[in-house]
C-alpha cells in the first residue's frame, strides 16, 4: 500500500529543524519508488531493481517516522483545542507533545547522511610497533580480538597476508572481514578501530614482573570492487621475492612472494601467504585497491569540508586511540573518554560497547553539523 501524504498547510512545528525541510520530498520519492518496484518491468533489470530496493529500504523508516510525527502533531493540536472545553484533554496533550519530541529526535538521527561505505566489507591491517616481542604478541592479540569479534557477528574473516614471530606474535597481518548477508557491512563497525593501540602489562618475557608499555598500529579501509578502482599496470612496480618466516617449507622454496609499489601514490603492498606468485599478486592488488579508495575519499573529504573537531574515525597510525591495561583489567578509548573494566571480555572479541560509544559520538558530531 502506498504511503500517502495529507495535503494541508505546514504548521509551525515543521520548521523546528532545518533538516526537516526535505522530509516532504523524501516522502514523495519513497512513494515513487514504491510504485516503481510494483512494476514487473523494473525487475527485468536486476541491478536497477536492487538499487531502487536499497534506496526504498533506506527511506522507509524515515517516512514512517515522518507520517507518525505529522499525525501526532495533529492530534496534539486537537487535544489542546479540546482542553479549552474539557480539561481532561490537557494530560493527553502533554503526552502527545512528549511523543512528538521523541519522534523529532528520531527523525533528526535518521536524516543524518549515512556513511556511503557502511555496507562495504573491510580490509583490516595490524602491525606491531616498537616494543620487540611484546609488541608482536600484542598485535597477535588484536588480530585474534577482531577475528572473534567477527565471529560474534556471524562475519567471515580471511587472512590475506601475515608475518608471524617465533613466540607466536604477529609482526604484521592483513585480514579481510566480510559481513555477508548479516544486514550491515563490516565497515560500519570496524571503521572506528584505526589508530595506535597501546598495551600495558607484564610481558611473558619479563622475569622481574615489571609492567611494560608497547603499541601496535591498526589500519582499516573499506574494500573496493575492481570496477570501482581502476589500476593502470604502467603505474605499478612489481617485485617478487622468497617468502620468509614460519609457514611451511613449500612457501620458502620459490620466489612466490609479491611486493607491489603504486608509483603515483607511493603506496606499497606485499603478500606472501599464498603458494603461487599469481595468487599473491591478486591479493596484494585487492589490498591496494582498498587503500587507493580510502586515499581518494580522504582527499575528497578534505576538499569538501574541514576536518570535524569531534571526529572519532581515523586511519592515522600516529594517533593513540586506545589503551589496554591488563593489571587493572581496564580498557580506555581516548577519543570519547570511554573507560570500562572488562578488558578480558573485550580482548575476547566483545567490542560492541566501546564501538557503540564511538558510533554515538560520531552521530552527535554529525548532528551538530546539521
Amino acid at each position: 500500500m502506498t504511503l500517502g501524504l495529507r495535503q494541508r498547510l505546514p504548521c509551525a512545528r515543521e520548521k523546528v529543524f532545518p533538516l526537516f525541510d526535505r522530509l516532504g520530498d523524501l516522502a514523495s520519492e519513497h512513494a515513487e519508488l514504491e510504485r516503481a518496484l510494483a512494476d514487473p518491468g523494473v525487475h527485468a533489470d536486476a541491478d536497477q531493481a536492487r538499487t531502487l530496493a536499497k534506496r526504498y529500504a533506506e527511506l522507509t523508516p524515515i517516512v514512517h517516522a515522518y507520517l507518525e510525527w505529522q499525525q501526532v502533531g495533529d492530534d496534539e493540536q486537537a487535544a489542546l483545542e479540546l482542553a479549552n472545553e474539557d480539561s481532561g484533554f490537557a494530560q493527553e496533550a502533554v503526552e502527545l507533545a512528549k511523543r512528538r519530541e521523541e519522534l523529532e529526535e528520531r527523525l533528526r538521527k535518521l536524516l543524518v547522511p549515512r556513511d556511503p561505505n557502511d555496507d562495504r566489507d573491510t580490509i583490516l591491517e595490524v602491525k606491531a610497533g616498537e616494543g620487540g616481542d611484546e609488541s608482536a604478541l600484542f598485535a597477535g592479540d588484536l588480530l585474534r580480538m577482531y577475528q572473534r569479534f567477527a565471529e560474534r557477528h556471524g562475519w567471515k574473516t580471511e587472512i590475506i597476508d601475515s608475518t608471524v614471530t617465533g613466540l607466536g606474535g604477529v609482526k604484521d597481518a592483513t585480514v579481510a572481514v566480510k559481513a555477508g548477508r548479516s544486514g550491515t557491512g563490516a565497515w560500519s563497525r570496524l571503521k572506528y578501530e584505526g589508530g595506535v593501540h597501546r598495551v600495558q602489562r607484564v610481558p611473558v618475557t619479563e622475569s622481574q614482573g615489571r609492567i611494560h608499555t608497547s603499541a601496535a598500529g591498526v589500519l582499516v579501509t573499506p574494500e573496493a570492487d575492481p570496477v570501482e578502482v581502476k589500476i593502470n599496470d604502467n603505474d605499478l612496480k612489481v617485485d617478487v621475492f622468497r617468502s620468509s618466516g614460519p609457514g611451511g617449507q613449500s612457501v620458502n622454496t620459490t620466489d612466490s612472494a609479491v611486493r607491489i609499489t603504486h608509483l603515483p601514490t607511493g603506496i606499497v603492498v606485499s603478500c606472501q601467504n599464498e603458494k603461487s606468485q599469481l595468487q599473491n599478486k591478486e591479493q596484494a592488488l585487492r589490498v591496494l585497491r582498498s587503500r587507493l579508495l580510502a586515499a581518494a575519499e580522504a582527499e575528497a573529504d578534505a576538499k569538501a569540508s574541514a576536518e570535524r573537531k569531534a571526529q572519532v574515525r581515523t586511519v592515522d597510525r600516529s594517533e593513540r586511540v586506545r589503551t589496554y591495561n591488563f593489571p587493572e583489567n581496564r580498557i580506555s578509548d581516548h577519543r570519547v573518554g570511554y573507560k570500562a573494566y572488562n578488558l578480558d571480555q573485550v580482548i575476547d572479541g566483545d567490542l560492541d560497547s566501546v564501538i557503540d560509544a564511538l558510533a554515538a559520538a560520531d552521530l552527535e558530531a554529525r548532528l551538530a553539523e546539521g
